[in-house]
């Protein structure tokens, strides 16, 4: 079942992170890692070339009120995204009747391996289903990307199925494997 999110008066807080929604002024910080070849290419989406590109997501994420801008507290910049997005599984019959969102993250590579990915994601997890009272969740990575494989498992999801995904920004077909976290897995 389709589920209307709006994060934009939403802020989020762990130990190292501030998750709020995007502004104007994240440009540069987005910019910075959005322009990194490798960083938008695991999340089905071209390097960003120009600045205008990172300035028109960003107003994309404003108006859809259902992206998260990842801060890091220490270095007070943006270092990532965390989105509440449709799911797959909202036009699978078996889940349709359920209040599903998927989620999807990038982060800056100057952050990887960091354990910051997973400490964002708890936080939206716990949001989705204490506040938006969501069924469950659904995550997907492209099978070449361990990094995300490894956020999702160590953030409880199970595996379901792999499904190819086409990509139409980078003109391709992956094969991506899709998980699912239920909020009674986590009582």
């Amino acid at each position: 079942m389709e589920v209307k999110v709006d994060i934009s008066n939403v802020v989020l807080e762990t130990e190292r992170l501030i998750l709020r929604s995007w502004q104007e002024s994240d440009l540069d910080d987005f910019f910075a890692y959005a322009s990194v070849p490798g960083v938008g290419e695991m999340a089905g989406w071209p390097h960003h070339r120009t600045k205008e590109e990172s300035r028109d997501v960003i107003k994309n994420f404003m108006e859809e009120k259902e992206v998260f801008a990842i801060v890091h507290k220490t270095d007070n910049k943006v270092i990532g995204s965390l989105g509440l997005h449709d799911s797959l599984a909202n036009r699978d019959p078996e889940y349709s009747h359920l209040r599903i969102k998927s989620l999807g993250f990038v982060l800056s590579k100057d952050y990887w391996g960091l354990g910051l990915m997973p400490e964002a994601a708890k936080a939206v997890i716990n949001y989705c289903f204490q506040v938006l009272e969501l069924d469950a969740l659904t995550c997907g990575h492209f099978v070449e990307n361990y990094r995300s494989q490894r956020v999702i498992e160590k953030l409880g999801f199970q595996y379901v199925r792999t499904v190819q995904l086409q990509s139409k920004a980078l003109g391709k077909t992956f094969e991506t494997k899709y998980y699912m976290l239920w909020k009674n897995a986590l009582a």
